[in-house]
């Protein structure tokens, strides 16, 4: 059986994050979607806590502690629950860092992991998605054609998270015999063309961009898993979860706003929470937020039991994409009109749950 209880020491990591999440990027999320710029202080405040840090060896300037799924979770739900964009900027990092750490070479660990473990904030960027109406990750489009003792990439990237920030950027392809590779591929390689910023319906703190990449050649060395191919199944299923877990933060943002909201504003002499329409709706709220998180978490403690739980991330992740939208727009519904203006951030989080059903690898855990 499956323990759910967090140890004192998740639970108070738990209380620390949501704290944060409360006094500063709650706060600064509005800014963040009207600017599209998160404030650099606040990137560097998530940085301090470490959370790279403390999963990174010791010969590399970590802390060397164990990995666990399911703490990652919780973390991204508790950030996510401020705001999506900030959290999705702020867990970048680990784009780059989490695959180095289970995949990379000695000589790639050297190169990279030293610089990702400093106590600045380090962006990280990864290209999974692809501007195809019939996108899947089991049949990219992106290639990686064997060249000398190298590869050359050909193909087209989109919703790429920091892609003009970060140094490096690791790009999802199919090789010869259609398996999936990791390229550590740098910004600046011959080849790689960044696109303009896109513009989105919602997620707008987040700074993505689409990326071409024609005859762009690299060496072995920029290829993941030296002798070992990476799990590429059991890493999307860690994207997954770390999503699902950042849908469960958003939708569970919008429930208590919505309920709050329903217990102060009265109408006829009571507040509109008595009415029973509102109530009942509530209810539903609060009970799909639960078995969305749920779901989150036995995937991320079954990945942390060393099984692949694909199947289970998958569904996890789906099922948060449908409430997540489902409660976010009752939300605005509960508001009525003032649910529709920005003076109040349903709005906002109803744009931010319409992607989640899309979205692929912006975010690990």
């Amino acid at each position: 059986m499956i323990d759910f209880d967090l140890s004192d020491e998740q639970q108070a990591v738990r209380e620390v994050v949501e704290e944060f999440a409360r006094e500063q990027v709650r706060p600064a999320a509005r800014a963040a979607e009207e600017s599209g710029e998160i404030p650099p202080h606040l990137l560097q405040a998530c940085a301090d806590f470490g959370f790279v840090r403390a999963l990174l060896p010791t010969e590399y300037g970590g802390a060397g502690e164990a990995r666990s799924i399911l703490a990652g979770a919780v973390v991204a739900e508790a950030l996510a629950w401020g705001d999506m964009a900030i959290a999705l900027h702020a867990l970048s990092t680990n784009l780059l860092a989490l695959p180095i750490l289970e995949w990379g070479s000695p000589a790639q660990r050297r190169q990279f992991l030293p610089r990702l473990a400093q106590a600045d904030f380090q962006s990280g960027a990864a290209a999974w998605m692809e501007p195809r109406f019939d996108f899947d990750l089991s049949a990219l489009a992106l290639r990686a054609t064997p060249k000398g003792d190298g590869a050359v990439l050909d193909g087209v990237k989109c919703c790429v998270p920091l892609a003009a920030q970060a140094d490096t950027i690791v790009v999802l392809a199919h090789d010869a015999e259609r398996a999936l590779q990791l390229w550590l591929v740098p910004r600046q390689a011959p080849g790689l063309k960044l696109g303009e910023r896109e513009q989105k319906m919602g997620l707008n703190g987040l700074a993505t961009y689409s990326l071409s990449l024609e005859n762009c050649q690299l060496p072995a060395a920029a290829l993941l898993g030296e002798g070992r191919a990476p799990d590429v199944a059991r890493l999307i299923a860690q994207s997954r979860v770390a999503l699902g877990a950042m849908g469960v933060g958003l939708a569970r943002a919008a429930f208590e706003y919505a309920r709050d909201y329903a217990r102060q504003r009265r109408a006829f002499g009571a507040p509109i929470a008595t009415r029973q329409a509102i109530a009942f709706m509530l209810a539903e709220m609060a009970i799909e937020v639960d078995a969305a998180r749920l779901l989150v978490w036995e995937a991320a403690a079954g990945l942390d039991h060393g099984r692949e739980c694909g199947k289970e991330a998958y569904l996890a992740r789906d099922y948060v994409a449908d409430a997540a939208l489902k409660i976010a727009d009752n939300a605005v519904q509960i508001l009525g009109g003032h649910g529709y203006i920005r003076e109040h951030p349903v709005e906002m989080w109803l744009r931010n749950a319409r992607g989640l059903v899309s979205f692929e690898g912006l975010a690990l855990v």
